[in-house]
């Protein structure tokens, strides 16, 4: 049976479902007249709980329903693989409005009571954003389900979810694993998407000091995997067309865990080249109304020029929590038709504050 209601990520221009099962089984998600497997070059992959399944996202939007069909294995086998019979779980699904409303969760580290708490203050929301450190760690696959958990009890499976990775995501013995857990664009977790008005490019720092530091043991090869980033920017910018200059877009943000563009202290003072043009391309080229960050663990809104900007700022930056031991605070955002409003809310129930940005 399942564990959590799915998860619907938004990736590209399709949706990407996780569910997981407390048990090895097949999966497949039915929308409309079709049903959409989690196969391996045409291999039902069985070898798992947790399964990804890409359904494309006019299809969801137009339906606003699907079904989870999840089949147990009880041996699979060379010939004639043996499974219990197959469960259904059905659930709504809203497309995302104009004018939404969601909510920010960064660096909650595990604590899913109050990252979820504090959601709950902001209210209905239309999807989410894990903008990464949601897990302490990946030293055991119950970290990775955290993830899971958090989209289960605030969306119910009936929304979409945004995710990217932070740097203590990166950390621990199955880290090289987490890819099997979140979404994916061309073996990337870095992509871009679209949720009706709203367009998104989520960005992948990956660690905050360099590779050869002794904190990672020989483990992090982030520079060459930043350089690759930056030609996947340019890619975007070349394909303005059907990405953020697309007929309808409104709204063009940002997304990265770490804010790139501080300037940070030693050793955090990184790789100030690559993130210098990766502003300076997503300030002459995309033009988003804001970016959105997490890891400080305290939150703010800084505008270009600021006293922390390093690299060139190239729009307000949102570091959308704050963590400090048992208190959380996220940020709710809404949609408008000239910018957006932020909500800051925590986990004591209170409305922190409010700020307007305009673009």
């Amino acid at each position: 049976m399942l564990i959590f209601k799915p998860c619907v990520f938004r990736c590209g221009s399709n949706y990407k479902i996780a569910v997981t099962s407390d048990n090895y089984s097949l999966a497949a998600v039915k929308a409309g007249d079709d049903i959409y497997t989690d196969n391996s070059c045409g291999i039902i992959r069985s070898a798992c709980k947790t399964h990804i399944i890409e359904v494309p996202g006019e299809i969801l939007d137009r339906e606003k329903k699907y079904t989870v069909i999840e089949r147990e294995i009880i041996k699979r086998k060379a010939y004639c693989t043996e499974t219990k019979p197959e469960k259904e779980y059905s659930f709504d699904f809203r497309p995302v409005p104009e004018n939404p409303r969601c909510y920010h969760i960064a660096d909650s580290h595990n604590d899913t009571g109050r990252a979820v708490a504090a959601a709950k203050v902001y209210g209905k929301i239309d999807f989410l954003i894990l903008n990464g450190d949601i897990i302490e760690n990946s030293d055991t696959e119950e970290n990775f389900y955290v993830i899971y958990k958090i989209a289960s009890e605030i969306t119910g499976g009936e929304i979409p979810v945004i995710v990217t990775r932070g740097n203590h995501d990166l950390r621990g013995k199955l880290a090289e694993l987490l890819a099997n857990y979140i979404p994916l664009m061309n073996g990337n977790p870095y992509y871009s998407g679209r949720l009706g008005s709203i367009w998104f490019l989520c960005l992948d720092c990956g660690e905050d000091k360099v590779d050869s530091h002794e904190e990672y043991g020989l483990t992090a090869d982030f520079h060459a995997f930043r350089r690759k980033e930056t030609e996947y920017i340019k890619e975007i910018i070349n394909n303005k067309e059907n990405e953020y200059d697309a007929p309808g877009i409104k709204h063009k943000i940002i997304i990265s865990h770490i804010p790139f563009t501080f300037d940070y202290p030693a050793p955090f003072n990184i790789e100030k080249e690559i993130y210098s043009e990766w502003a300076s391309l997503i300030k002459e080229n995309i033009k988003p109304g804001f970016m959105l960050c997490g890891h400080n663990h305290k939150a703010g809104i800084y505008s270009p020029g600021c006293a922390e900007d390093g690299m060139g700022q190239p729009c307000p930056l949102i570091v959308g929590t704050t963590k400090q031991n048992d208190y959380f605070m996220g940020a709710g955002i809404e949609f408008n038709g000239s910018g957006c409003e932020i909500t800051f809310t925590d986990n004591e129930g209170k409305i922190c504050g409010r700020e307007i940005i305009n673009y």
